[in-house]
């Protein structure tokens, strides 16, 4: 048995961005973060859909010089997703790193985007990475993988969206940095709108003051239609025109 040569290290490690993502920060957590990234710690996102979470990653990623490992988490994402399986190859056997894995072989940033819709045996996982100790257990292959100083673990978690039966436990939230993230305000989103839309000021506040109507109808089955810093603004061109005026008679 031996690791796959077909995947390299850092297969699946976005280098850092060559250009600066855009991003607007709202107070201080662009220096949070950088204070948790000198000291090792994990931090997690906690925020709404939209409000800029995986963009402010990203952001630090080209602020910091790191590479990045995105992982979107989904119900069937499994321990062996993140730390790595053995693989059948022709005559042989093969290991193949997981996302984590190589996340940590590189000293990257590790961000798994809503961690608790994976399965639950991931938690386990992650544990010994987020105190002191800062190693990555690989049972199957009985490799205990230390991380190195740039490796950083980031999870996002939407505490308004989950159901009760999947949450975080206090005991996993604990070992993690908590920025909270909200949407930002009018002036701040319209700028945001502007940017990332190519729209002008004016259709920007619009939009933006919509948006700011939408986040309060609850239950209206509306909850995919909230603007956030990276909404697409062509799905507003056409609400604008279709079904505005109907929405807004329901106040």
């Amino acid at each position: 048995m031996r690791r796959a040569d077909a995947l390299p290290i850092h297969a699946g490690v976005r280098p850092p961005p060559a250009a600066e993502p855009f991003y607007l920060p709202v107070a201080d957590e662009i220096a949070v973060f950088e204070a948790c990234h000198v000291r090792g710690l994990p931090v997690m996102l906690k925020g709404p859909t939209g409000c800029g979470k995986t963009r402010f990653v990203e952001h630090m990623a080209w602020r910091l010089g790191r590479p990045l490992v995105t992982v979107a988490c989904h119900e069937d994402l499994a321990a062996s997703d993140l730390v790595g399986r053995y693989l059948v190859r022709a005559t042989e056997t093969v290991w193949q790193d997981g996302a984590l894995t190589r996340a940590v072989r590189a000293g990257a940033l590790c961000y798994l985007d809503e961690v608790v819709e994976a399965r639950q045996d991931i938690v386990v996982v992650i544990h010994p990475l987020t105190d002191d100790r800062r190693v990555l257990p690989i049972d199957k292959t009985g490799e205990l993988l230390q991380a190195p100083p740039g490796f950083q673990l980031i999870v996002s978690y939407n505490p308004g969206y989950q159901h009760i039966l999947k949450d975080l436990k206090p005991s996993t939230r604990q070992r993690f940095v908590a920025l909270e993230f909200t949407f930002p305000p009018a002036e701040l989103e319209t700028r945001i709108v502007a940017h990332e839309g190519g729209v002008e000021a004016g259709r920007a506040r619009e939009l933006v003051a919509l948006g700011a109507r939408l986040r309060q109808l609850r239950d209206r089955g509306l909850a995919e239609v909230i603007i956030g810093a990276d909404a697409a603004v062509d799905r507003f061109e056409v609400y604008l025109e279709e079904e505005c005026l109907k929405i807004l008679a329901l106040h």
